[in-house]
């Protein structure tokens, strides 16, 4: 599938972010970024919905009692941490929406059991009473689209906490944006999730992530990676659960995610293995759970949480017996690149020429304050270019996706030209945030980065959101 019609599926809106507030879930509003004409409009949301959890919705049960869960209660021996097997997957039972898991299911969903080391240590404080922050980081799926904010898997699977461990405090961080992917969410980690001090983080991308090229694949793995790096390096030391979501027709990067989550022996829940067999079997539809192509619905997040607290119950009944090392991510050379990545926006850089570029006080896909030009006429002189100067050996520009007015620009690192971006999403679903890799292997050293719009008959637009370094 094009990455321009997958995205359309992924998100009808680019409805990045829910106000920041550390009030009750119920309290949360939610603002969404522009989507006509060529030009984002203002907003003055923040990133991410963060809300102290209570128990004013009421979270899915735990759907299956531990003595049924094939996959068991596991130690810390990464031997154990394998994708379940037909094998070892006991016989299907026909399955009710809204009802138990079936322990083939529950089997299915464990793509990766991981090291759960750090994972106890959360459920340890939780026991205790401790104030313990959730974060979940993603796209529409995780935002809650086709849900809401509060039947969401993220909002479900912290109130089923929050039930669990009443006498502790649970902060929700929800850091979904839709449209975006992974290679957006290395940069956007750090403000949306690590600035809460996140115990647990929860990574949705597995559908976003796809791309239409061996090169993008590569980057979207190795960005995920480095996603995965950046939550675990922090200092709170979280631990990390990723989630593999498929769309109808099978379409997901839960392969290329495995790849990472085994390298690392970081748990990974399949929501994709277990809701496309059970449609297989005949037991649902795709229509029970989604409402396009897709996006879970409200029966398909509760779904997903389920999946997702039946294996969260698995580490809790076996907490006392999880010991030893936890995972190290160092043996591993995916993802190093982008480990350590600087992302630079109009808050953190000052571009050394501006041409005919202007900063747009506004918010559009989770980045404050892009750069922007729009020319009535369409014509463009070597005047007009916008210059940074940046330090590093890899460099890479975020720009916006436009459905009307969008022209071709140039991009020169030291004065060379090395890159055409094509900004046009003509006719598309609406405006959206991408990303593009500019140079890597440069000497070490400044370099300069210049953006000079190609002229076209009548209105052209171009907006840099920032550029990322390393």
């Amino acid at each position: 599938m094009k990455r321009s019609i997958m995205k359309k599926i992924v998100a009808v809106s680019l409805c990045a972010a829910v106000s920041v507030s550390m009030t009750a879930c119920s309290n949360t509003t939610s603002s969404s970024d522009s989507q006509d004409g060529s030009a984002p409009v203002s907003s003055t949301a923040g990133n991410s919905a963060v809300t102290s959890s209570d128990n004013s919705q009421s979270a899915p049960e735990s759907s299956a009692a531990s003595s049924a869960d094939s996959a068991g209660n596991s130690s810390t021996d990464s031997a154990a941490n394998s994708t379940p097997t037909e094998t070892s997957i006991p016989e299907d039972t026909p399955y009710t929406l809204g009802g138990d898991l079936t322990p083939a299911m529950i089997a299915r969903s464990r793509y990766n059991e991981g090291n759960k080391v750090r994972l106890a240590k959360v459920i340890k404080k939780l026991q205790a009473n401790e104030e313990v922050t959730v974060a979940y980081i993603g796209g529409s799926i995780t935002e809650g689209y086709s849900a809401g904010d509060d039947l969401c898997y993220a909002k479900l699977t912290t109130n089923w906490l929050q039930e669990k461990f009443p006498n502790a405090k649970i902060n929700y961080v929800n850091a979904g944006i839709g449209a975006t992917g992974s290679y957006l969410g290395v940069y956007r980690v750090e403000k949306d999730v690590l600035a809460y001090n996140p115990d647990l983080v929860f990574v949705e991308f597995s559908v976003n992530d796809n791309g239409d090229s061996e090169n993008i694949t590569e980057i979207n793995k190795n960005t995920y990676a480095g996603l995965i790096r950046k939550i675990w390096d922090y200092s709170t030391n979280p631990a990390v659960v990723t989630i593999a979501m498929t769309q109808e027709d099978g379409t997901s990067f839960q392969e290329h995610h495995g790849e990472v989550v085994k390298a690392f022996d970081i748990p990974m829940i399949s929501y994709k293995n277990v809701i496309l067999n059970v449609i297989e079997k005949g037991y649902i539809t795709w229509k029970d759970i989604s409402d396009d192509y897709i996006h879970p619905n409200v029966a398909g997040h509760a779904v997903l949480s389920k999946l997702i607290t039946n294996y969260l119950q698995s580490v809790i009944d076996d907490v006392d017996n999880i010991s030893g090392d936890e995972s190290d991510l160092s043996k591993s050379e995916l993802g190093v690149k982008f480990q350590n990545i600087t992302f630079l926006t109009s808050g953190e850089i000052e571009p050394t020429k501006m041409g005919c570029f202007q900063v747009n006080k506004s918010r559009f896909g989770g980045f404050q304050n892009p750069w922007f030009v729009r020319n009535k006429e369409g014509q463009f002189t070597e005047d007009d270019a916008i210059e940074f100067e940046f330090e590093g050996t890899n460099v890479d520009l975020m720009y916006c996706k436009l459905t009307k007015g969008g022209t071709k620009a140039d991009i020169y690192i030291d004065g060379e030209l090395v890159k055409t971006i094509d900004p046009v999403f003509e006719n598309g679903w609406g405006n959206y945030i991408d990303m593009e890799e500019i140079a890597t292997g440069l000497s070490e050293g400044k370099h300069t980065l210049k953006v000079l719009p190609q002229s076209q008959d009548g209105l052209a637009c171009f907006y840099v959101s920032g550029i990322a370094v390393s």
